[in-house]
């Protein structure tokens, strides 16, 4: 590249040589100290039925309190979610049968996920 430049009141032209710089690109974007970097993953969740109890937040299920063919009343926990050191219960929409347990105590689910088929 040719410049041409004026120094007390003296023209001069040069040349110089530009060097293309790389376009950084962004990285991962890390929010406080925790210490960790945390990579964004993708998460799979299982479809549900319709009859199905969905688990309103991800967590990890720490107790199941019904069982498959056991008749539960509206309001009734049927389990309880931990996330972030908090317990969840999950309460039965309506009365019915439980059909199906699709989770296992320790199961960490995604919000969304179904944890209970109901009949």
């Amino acid at each position: 590249m040719k410049l041409k430049v004026t120094v007390n009141g003296i023209a001069y032209d040069i040349e110089v040589d530009v060097e293309e710089e790389e376009t950084p690109t962004l990285g991962a974007i890390v929010i406080g100290g925790g210490g960790a970097i945390h990579t964004p993953t993708t998460a799979s969740v299982q479809a549900a039925s319709a009859n199905a109890v969905v688990a309103p937040l991800a967590g990890s299920v720490s107790k199941i309190l019904v069982e498959e063919g056991e008749a539960i009343e509206a309001g009734q926990v049927l389990l309880v979610l931990e996330a972030m050191k908090m317990e969840t219960e999950i309460t039965a929409p309506k009365a019915g049968t439980v059909a199906r347990i699709l989770v296992e105590k320790g199961t960490a689910v995604q919000g969304g996920e179904g944890l209970i088929e109901l009949e």
